[in-house]
């Protein structure tokens, strides 16, 4: 592990440590809540995953934590997964090499806890990238005229939606259920008790002069088939009425109840545009008579790091059979360094073990992070000169293999 320079040690975070957490994340990431209205909402921290930096004057400087994930997406499986979260460098301590030690801690207590992989949101993606975290998945960021033309769905006039504000003893338990219901590579559900317990937190100070939170509820014979989380924010121009509504998060189970949801989303009086980021796939890239009155923005969504890259990538299920031996770089953690052949069968199921067969592609571990959900193809970060060939025709078998039906994509910033 990288050793702290002098004058910083490494300690567990609880509890009675909530205002020095707060009062560093501020500092971290400037806003305009005090710290005072901060500690009164409920924390998302596993405070046993959470360690910070302290100077020798006890001022905690710097932290990290992640969010427990035992039921992680991946094509076809599910992993252990850290969720690497809470990342915060006071500026009056950069550049002093605290955060490299942090990684180390995060990658040896991860690896400790039998956690293969690691996946985040990205504030700066140039600083993770360098950390071997890989760009895995995309989601697309949509504003939407009201009123905007949708192709008709078969059964969506089956589908009522009701509109409330949420309401976390009537919806949250269903909602939630709901949303770990998705099979998405990616889509991390709010496993923690600390997460629930944060779910539907709506304060004032984070709405930015918009209303309280609101649910669409998309039932079919009483049984919730679709939910979307949205707020409201209105604007008047000389030319009438031109609110935005921000949707938060959707989720639906079948064509006809995204269809039902998001027709009365794009049909809310007194709004001119409907804000929404969702998966690449979502059914209403598909509905959008004209998509390109949209606007569709693409952006990075999760970002994942292979710590034991043969667990890792032994959990999870391949497209095709497939037989190749990857030789892959990583400075951080050598134990994952080397050539491994991985070898798939019809099922899908994969084998790998450290092998001294010559290689037949070369990729640092970030491309294989950025492979790792079946999102980004081996084939296109070859193009960009990512992952070497040398063996002529081990590309595309490996690339098929690694691709998966399902784009990947997480609902939540976590």
């Amino acid at each position: 592990m990288t050793p702290l320079p002098a004058g910083y040690r490494l300690v567990d975070l609880s509890p009675d440590r909530l205002h020095d957490v707060l009062t560093l994340d501020t500092w971290a990431f400037p806003q305009g809540t005090s710290v005072a209205t901060l500690a009164d909402l409920p924390s998302p921290l596993t405070w046993s995953r959470a360690r910070g930096v302290e100077a020798d004057d006890g001022e905690l400087v710097a932290m990290h934590a992640s969010y427990p994930f035992g039921s992680f997406p991946v094509p076809g499986a599910r992993v252990p997964v850290a969720g690497l979260t809470w990342v915060g460098v006071h500026p009056g301590h950069r550049r002093r090499g605290l955060l490299r030690a942090m990684i180390d801690d995060h990658v040896a207590r991860s690896l400790g806890r039998g956690e293969p992989v690691s996946a985040l949101f990205a504030a700066e993606p140039a600083i993770y990238g360098r950390f071997g975290y890989g760009r895995a998945a995309d989601d697309l960021r949509l504003t939407v005229p009201r009123g905007a033309a949708l192709r008709d769905v078969p059964g969506a006039q089956d589908v009522r939606v009701r509109l409330e504000q949420l309401d976390r003893e009537r919806h949250v338990d269903q909602v939630l259920a709901l949303h770990a219901s998705v099979d998405r590579p990616g889509w991390a559900t709010r496993e923690s008790a600390e997460l629930r317990a944060a779910f539907g937190t709506d304060p004032e100070a984070f709405r930015d002069g918009a209303e309280p939170l609101r649910v669409a509820l998309a039932e079919r014979d009483g049984d919730l088939v679709g939910y979307a989380l949205f707020r409201r924010k209105e604007a008047w121009k000389p030319e009438g009425p031109r609110g935005t509504v921000r949707v938060r998060e959707v989720v639906t189970t079948d064509p006809a109840a995204a269809r039902a949801l998001w027709g009365v989303l794009l049909d809310l009086d007194l709004m001119g545009t409907v804000e929404a980021w969702v998966p690449v796939d979502d059914a209403l890239v598909h509905l959008l008579v004209d998509v390109r009155a949209a606007v569709p923005r693409l952006a990075d969504n999760v970002w994942v790091r292979l710590l034991d890259v043969p667990a890792a990538l032994a959990a999870r299920r391949y497209a095709a059979p497939v037989d190749v031996v990857l030789e892959v770089q990583d400075a951080l953690v050598p134990a994952n360094a080397g050539r491994w052949r991985v070898t798939v069968d019809a099922t899908g199921t994969a084998s790998v073990e450290r092998t001294d067969r010559a290689a037949d592609l070369t990729l640092d571990v970030r491309e294989l992070g950025a492979a790792y959900l079946g999102g980004t193809s081996l084939a296109s970060l070859a193009a960009a000169g990512l992952v070497h060939e040398h063996v002529p025709g081990a590309l595309a078998p490996a690339a098929a293999a690694f691709g998966w039906h399902v784009p990947p994509g997480c609902g939540w910033v976590f």
